[in-house]
């Protein structure tokens, strides 16, 4: 009796640290949260959920749902439209990295990245206040929470929606 036991404890326990040891997706964290629901609406969208629940790696700096609410009013909106879904997966790839970029990854200083986007670069300032991204509009959003680690990345919490357009300054 005592050996059945053992074995259904054991078989139990590593049933249970199997579950713990894995982490969701980088879509199924951001579906998780609340403070992401605009952004969740916006991939699912673009039809990019799939592509961002695959194997990776990715960092996808997330904005905030206030991030969109300060857009313009309608564009949110407007960028949801079907006839729009080209400058909605342009706007959410300008978002995503191909690679794994923990925070402490980012050298100090500015240096430009080249998100999934490819013909454009964000100018990302790492420093003792913490870690900046300048986009296509010259304007600054903030890393609010880093470091986000999930099975296939990384995601770093913006408080601004990254637009792309002309080169950021970035020295």
């Amino acid at each position: 009796m005592k050996s059945k036991f053992k074995t259904a404890f054991a078989a139990a326990a590593l049933s249970i640290s199997a579950v713990s040891a894995h982490a969701d997706n980088i879509v199924e964290i951001a579906a998780a949260d609340d403070r992401f629901s605009t952004l969740v609406a916006a991939v699912t969208a673009a039809g990019l959920a799939e592509t961002l629940s695959g194997p990776g790696p990715f960092t996808v700096y997330a904005p905030v749902n206030d991030a969109f609410a300060a857009l313009p009013e309608g564009t949110v909106e407007t960028l949801l439209k079907p006839e729009n879904k080209g400058q909605l997966t342009n706007v959410l790839l300008y978002h995503v990295d191909d690679r794994k970029l923990m925070a402490g990854m980012i050298p100090a200083g500015s240096n430009y990245f080249k998100p999934i986007l490819a013909s454009e670069r964000l100018c990302i300032t790492a420093g003792s206040d913490g870690v900046k991204i300048a986009d296509g509009t010259g304007e600054m959003a903030n890393v609010v929470i880093a470091d986000i680690k999930a099975d296939n990345g990384v995601i770093h919490v913006i408080d601004k929606v990254l637009l792309p357009g002309k080169r950021p300054a970035c020295h």
